[in-house]
Formats: structure tokens, C-alpha cells, sequence
């Protein structure tokens, strides 16, 4: 069984706004983050979100655009992105580990989806 699938990915026009969506099955995490990587370049890290605390971290490179949320009930993370650019085009992955703090570092994440494509087109 997957722990992790994402869904939301699509072909979306410059400017507007997407929200991915991230669920866990089978057991619950308290630290989830996303992830991004196109080709030939190494993953980068987007945001990440703990629980209980509720601590946000998010890569300069996005803030202010992307935004990370969790619906605990539903065993779902999201990812908002608005103001979407041609840059954004990547898969996109959701992390996840049951370490009570996160980090920009893929080695912190046990677990991960299998990612989904966003391709801004202009």
C-alpha cells in the first residue's frame, strides 16, 4: 500500500492558482513536506509543515506563493500555489516522516509519493 498519494497536477495558464492535495493512507505523520524537481536538476525543497506544533517553514524561492496546509482528520496535506509561472513546471512530491520537526533535507523524509506533474503554460 502507498502511504503517500498526491492529486491536483494539470496544465495550468500563467497566473493562476492550483492546490495540490497529499493523503496519507494506512497511518499518520506528523511532519509532511513538498518537494519539486524538473529535469536533470536535484529535488528542491518548497515547504514543510509539524504537527502539533503547527510550524511552517517555506524555501524563499516560493514564499509568499505556495503554502502548505493540514487537514488532520482527513490525513491530507495541501499545497496552494497561486500566481503560477513557466518556472513552477515540475512533479511535484509530498514528503513525509513521523519526526516531530522537519528539514529542507530530503534524508529527514522515510516516505514519498509518487509526485504529480504541474506544467505552467504561458
Amino acid at each position: 500500500q502507498v502511504p503517500l498519494v498526491e492529486s491536483g497536477g494539470g496544465v495550468v495558464q500563467v497566473g493562476t492558482s492550483l492546490k495540490l492535495s497529499c493523503a496519507a493512507s494506512g497511518r499518520t505523520f506528523n511532519t509532511y513536506a513538498w518537494f519539486r524537481q524538473t529535469p536533470g536538476k536535484e529535488r528542491e525543497f518548497l515547504t514543510s509543515i509539524t504537527w502539533p506544533s503547527g510550524y511552517t517553514d517555506t524555501a524563499g524561492s516560493v514564499k509568499g506563493r505556495f503554502a502548505i496546509s493540514r487537514d488532520i482528520a482527513e490525513k491530507a496535506v495541501y499545497l496552494e500555489m497561486n500566481n503560477l509561472q513557466p518556472e513552477d513546471t515540475a512533479v511535484y512530491t509530498c514528503a513525509a516522516t513521523v519526526r516531530l520537526w522537519g528539514s529542507r533535507n530530503t534524508n529527514t523524509y522515510d516516505y514519498w509519493g509518487q509526485g504529480t506533474q504541474v506544467t505552467v503554460s504561458s
